[in-house]
């Protein structure tokens, strides 16, 4: 014999409410505890089967003193329904209008976009308008060289250049007549050791 099958939370959920709707009456926990195994439902899930319910709204309960009491007229599950057909009813008819306004957008947005020997003579002008301007960009490119802007720029970089190496010469003869003044007898040593920095006699300043 196979195995009895137990109530699926649903069903628990269903036997809980009828314990209420069928007496009418108001109860404590461990009360529901006792009537709960009757229906089929083990007294150890009564707690969270009855919070389910009241979380849904279609158990009420309420303290009094020290005692939490639980109760549900027939008259709760049925508002329960109202509200959530009233809710369900409000979404679907959004749902409908929004969708109407996306055909309306749909079918304003096809207008002007009709398949047509203009528009296909038109989109491959655009084709051809864009590859042109792509060619004249790459070509613009090619002429950064010659921009009198960047000539300008080389030209100062250059001055720039210039000075500096002419003010480094100057350093290197100046060090050069230190040296000389100062350590006249080392005469050879120093033109091996700048001959070897290669600093030779051909140093000159740029014209």
């Amino acid at each position: 014999m196979s195995k009895k099958r137990g109530l699926s939370l649903e069903e628990k959920r269903e036997q809980i409410l009828q314990i209420f709707y069928d007496s009418q009456d108001f109860y404590l926990l461990k009360e529901l505890e006792k009537l709960g195994p009757k229906k089929g439902v083990i007294s150890q899930s009564v707690k969270d089967v009855v919070q389910s319910l009241v979380d849904d709204d279609l158990v009420l309960k309420d303290k009094i003193g020290t005692s939490v009491y639980f109760w549900s007229l027939p008259s709760c599950a049925g508002n329960q329904l109202r509200s959530a057909h009233s809710k369900l009813e409000a979404d679907l008819s959004n749902s409908r209008k929004r969708f109407a306004e996306l055909i309306e957008q749909r079918d304003s947005l096809k207008k002007g976009r009709e398949e047509s020997d203009e528009r296909e003579a038109a989109l491959e002008e655009l084709k051809i308008i864009e590859q042109k301007h792509k060619k004249l960009k790459e070509e613009l490119a090619s002429y950064a060289d010659n921009d009198p802007a960047a000539l300008e720029a080389m030209r100062n970089a250059t001055d720039v250049a210039h000075s500096a190496a002419n003010r480094w010469t100057d350093n290197i003869f100046t060090v050069q007549q230190w040296c000389s003044s100062n350590f006249p007898q080392a005469k050879e040593q120093l033109e091996h050791m700048y001959r070897e920095v290669g600093i030779t006699e051909d140093l000159e300043y740029l014209a």
